[in-house]
This record gives structure tokens, C-alpha cells and sequence, in this order.
């Protein structure tokens, strides 16, 4: 039985001996333990970091980008590995996995341009020999918090560009699914980055709070639920850190009468069903313009019914398991409050077959909810699981007011094969990522990733430019010199050392 730890200043460490127990979810097996983060454990993580940003910071941008550069390599050779890794504790497929990994690296190889991206700007003569010119500098020690549902991509949205940057990392992940995390730890060490620059402390609220409140620590990303982002955006401003919290998402697919329903349906079930659900980025919500409803939701039907449901490492299944039993039951009782709410239960989850049997694993097969009323629980929280609502409303208009009125803005989605349509949509709506006929509009990582309203609190969004801002501040430097006639001239060649 596998033993996860912490890595800190380049080493494993069992840290001040709390576990929890790792779960295979295909089976309700007990896989392993990990180790919990005691507040001296994160104090030591951050106490190399901090002892290790001053000579990182000072590496030069061409050193930083050839460590980035071999840590891509690193991660593409290993890639099958980290996917093995996710599959075996989070339950998604492999292929979903290493799609993960793949948009992970995407981060890494955009961060890998950080000679550009720290670019500042120049202005000659501002005043009598007078230049003016701005800079932007690395924080110092910054701390990651991310969620279960992405172990790979999502630290890697944030620790690419923060080490590009010059700042040293402390990534908490997911005690649910934490391996992955040092499979990158030691393939950062492969490539050369300085002990102490990337650090892994595992837990669970402990380690956030004493991570939140540390004096050493500057900034704060974070990815998951709702509450929790706004309860690390507060504790940690409170604290005076920098922070960026990315909460929960209510995520709506508005469909037109003149788009394309196949095209609909595919999307519709692959942007809802893939990795069970758990993603920020599914589509919970479906929004049939009369009078497509019926016809699309026949449609939806006959793909889940295809859909084959089983172990992330058995190669046929496109479906695993969701991550824990809890959160499995949780997202089951939506299926009979939906129904209890008026809604019509067209496809039930909990009688999917399952590839081998389900055994004791947390299965909950795609569910296919119809006529759910506007503002029911069903239509309203984030469920996070395989649970596809469909709600018929009326007209363009309707369908947009029901979107704008939500309490959450990360991502949306419009099928149309009216171009005008699809213009006033991305203007109108009130959310912070919009597809055209494209179902899970993530922006690739030269853009930002982060929504409006109660699914993000801080200013600003991950990775792209906003991520290199994020990480760094700014500064700007005014400057007058002599004539050379006054001396101080230096004709020496220039080096990048």
C-alpha cells in the first residue's frame, strides 16, 4: 500500500504524522495514505522557499526558460505515468487524463516564453535627459491550492508561469488524489530547478489556514468550490496577500432553433459526461429554444445510452467512477430532488451497467433530467457529477435572462448557425468564457483562464498575461545620466549570464 508524502526542499518528508486514506474509486478500495501537513510542515516548506527565491529570482530569464523548457520534455516523456497516477485515485478514463496533461502542458510551454512575457516597456527623454522605463518582478514565495477534479492541469496553471516568473512555490493539492503532484516534484529536480523553488506540502485545512495566514507568503491561487474560494480570497486579503480564487460554476448551453441538433447532442453529452462531470467547465444546463427540445433530447438519449461506463485503466471505458462515496451519494440525491421539483428523470444513472460490475465503487452512470423548472436546486447549484439538465424555454431572450440571472459566470455556450445570434450572445451575456458552437470554451494558455460574478473572487484570471501579471509587480524607473564626455563610458560586449 502506497505511502504519498510531502516534498519539501528537494526531499520527501513524512511531515507531523496525521493521514488520510487514498481510495481507488473503481473499486471503494483503500489504495494508500497520505500525509497531512501539520502548520510546522507548511512552515518548512515555506522556509525553503523563501530561502531559495533570492538566487532564483536573480537566475537569469534564459536560465529560468531552459529549466522550463526540460521540465516540458520531462513531463511529455512521463506523460502516460502522470496519467496512470490520475486515473488510479481521481477515476477519470486515461484518455480523459491524459487530455489533462496535454492542456497542462500548454501552460508550461507559454511559460517557457518568459523572456518575452517580462518584456517592459521604454520611454526616452521623458524630461531632459531624462528616460523613464517599467519592469515587472517576481512576489516571492506563492502558494497554490487546487481541487481534485484536474490533480495535473490545474496546479499547472498556476506553477509554470509563478517559477518562470522567479518566484518559489508551494503547491497544496488535493489530499483526494495527491500523487501526481510528486511525480512532478521530482521531474521539476530532473530538470534542473534549484531545491526549495517547487515544493509540495499534501493536507487538508490545516495546511490552507497556516498557508492563508503565513507572513512569508505573498500570494495565493486557488481553484475549487464556491465557499471555500470565497473563504481563501477573505482569509487570505485579510492577511494582505495577493489572491486569486476561482469558486463554482452553474455552466448553460443555449441552443437555437436553426443550429445543428446532432452537432448539439455530441456536445452536449461530451462537455457533460467527461470526467463524470467533475469539472468546472461541464455543461450542467441545456437550453432548448421551442420547439427543439424534444427532438434534441432524443437525440442526447441515444448517445448516453451508447456510452460505456467502467474502470479508468480498462481501454473501452469512456466513463470512470466519481472520486468518493460522499460526494457520489451527494450527487445521486439530485436525481430524485429533481424529480420531486417537476423535473422528468429521462435517463437514470444509477442503473448504467458498469464494465466488470460495480462492485463497491462509486458509480453513478450519466443522467439525462428534462423540463426542469427555471430556479429549482436542480437547475441552480453546482452538482459537479454526470447530471445533465434540460430546460425548454421560449426565445433567445429567455434563454439569456435565464443565463444572466445566475449566481455563477465561468462558462457558456451558444449553437447557432446564425452568425448575428452568436454576436449579440458573446456581447450580452454576463459570463467570463463563451463558445460559439464550441461546448467547453477553455481559453488555450496564451489567454486567461477565470469567470465573472461568484466563480471568481480576486481581479484577475490564470495563466495567459493575466497570469504573468499575477505573479509579478510592477515597477518603473526614472532615470538621468551625464553626457558620455563626462566619463563612465563602457565599451565591454554584453553578456547573458
Amino acid at each position: 500500500m502506497k505511502s504519498v508524502k510531502h516534498w519539501i526542499n528537494g526531499a520527501l518528508t513524512d511531515g507531523g504524522g496525521r493521514t488520510a486514506e487514498i481510495f481507488n474509486p473503481a473499486t471503494g478500495e483503500v489504495s494508500g495514505h497520505v500525509a497531512l501537513a501539520s502548520a510546522a510542515d507548511v512552515d518548512a516548506a515555506v522556509a525553503a522557499a523563501a530561502a531559495a527565491f533570492p538566487a532564483w529570482r536573480d537566475a537569469s530569464l534564459v536560465k529560468r526558460a531552459q529549466v522550463l523548457f526540460r521540465f516540458r520534455e520531462l513531463m511529455d516523456a512521463h506523460r502516460d505515468e502522470l496519467a496512470a497516477l490520475i486515473s488510479a485515485e481521481h477515476g477519470k478514463v486515461h484518455a480523459d487524463a491524459l487530455g489533462e496533461v496535454a492542456r497542462g502542458l500548454e501552460v508550461v510551454e507559454f511559460a517557457c516564453g518568459i523572456p518575452h512575457l517580462l518584456k517592459g516597456g521604454f520611454s526616452e527623454g521623458v524630461s531632459s535627459r531624462v528616460d523613464s522605463y517599467s519592469m515587472r518582478q517576481p512576489l516571492g514565495v506563492v502558494a497554490g491550492i487546487t481541487p481534485f477534479n484536474f490533480p495535473a492541469m490545474v496546479p499547472m496553471w498556476m506553477f509554470p508561469v509563478a517559477i518562470a516568473c522567479g518566484n518559489a512555490f508551494v503547491l497544496k493539492p488535493s489530499e483526494r488524489d495527491p500523487s501526481a503532484s510528486l511525480l512532478m516534484a521530482r521531474l521539476w529536480q530532473e530538470a534542473g530547478l534549484p531545491d526549495g523553488v517547487f515544493s509540495v506540502v499534501q493536507g487538508d485545512k490545516v495546511a490552507v489556514d497556516r498557508l492563508l495566514e503565513h507572513p512569508d507568503v505573498a500570494a495565493v491561487s486557488f481553484v475549487g468550490s464556491t465557499p471555500i474560494a470565497r473563504y481563501v480570497y477573505e482569509t487570505g486579503a485579510a492577511h494582505g496577500k495577493r489572491v486569486q480564487a476561482l469558486g463554482g460554476a452553474k455552466n448553460h448551453m443555449l441552443v437555437l432553433p436553426d443550429a445543428d441538433l446532432d452537432l448539439v447532442a455530441d456536445a452536449a453529452v461530451s462537455a457533460g459526461f467527461g470526467s463524470a462531470g467533475e469539472r468546472c467547465m461541464a455543461i450542467s444546463v441545456v437550453l432548448a429554444v421551442d420547439p427543439v427540445g424534444d427532438e434534441l433530447v432524443r437525440k442526447i438519449v441515444e448517445r448516453v445510452e451508447r456510452l460505456v461506463v467502467g474502470p479508468g485503466d480498462d481501454p473501452r471505458s469512456e466513463m470512470g467512477p466519481l472520486v468518493t462515496q460522499a460526494h457520489r451519494d451527494k450527487v445521486a440525491s439530485y436525481l430524485d430532488l429533481g424529480v420531486e421539483e417537476g423535473a422528468k428523470l429521462v435517463v437514470d444513472g444509477r442503473e448504467t451497467a458498469v464494465l466488470g460490475g460495480r462492485g463497491s465503487g462509486f458509480w453513478l452512470g450519466p443522467t439525462v433530467l428534462d423540463h426542469v423548472p427555471v430556479g429549482s436546486r436542480t437547475h441552480t447549484e453546482e452538482i459537479f457529477g454526470p447530471v445533465l439538465s434540460v430546460v425548454r424555454v421560449s426565445s433567445y431572450e429567455e434563454g439569456l435572462r435565464v443565463i444572466n440571472e445566475g449566481v455563477y459566470g465561468n462558462g457558456t455556450a451558444i449553437f447557432t448557425n446564425d452568425g448575428g445570434a452568436a454576436r449579440r450572445f458573446q456581447h450580452e451575456v454576463e459570463v467570463g468564457m463563451v463558445g460559439i458552437n464550441v461546448p467547453i470554451p477553455v481559453p488555450m494558455a496564451f489567454y486567461s483562464f477565470g469567470g465573472w460574478k461568484s466563480s471568481l473572487f480576486g481581479d484577475t484570471h490564470v495563466h495567459g498575461s493575466e497570469g504573468v501579471h499575477f505573479y509579478t509587480r510592477g515597477k518603473v524607473v526614472t532615470s538621468r545620466w551625464l553626457d558620455p564626455s563626462h566619463g563612465g563610458v563602457n565599451l565591454g560586449f554584453p553578456t547573458n549570464g
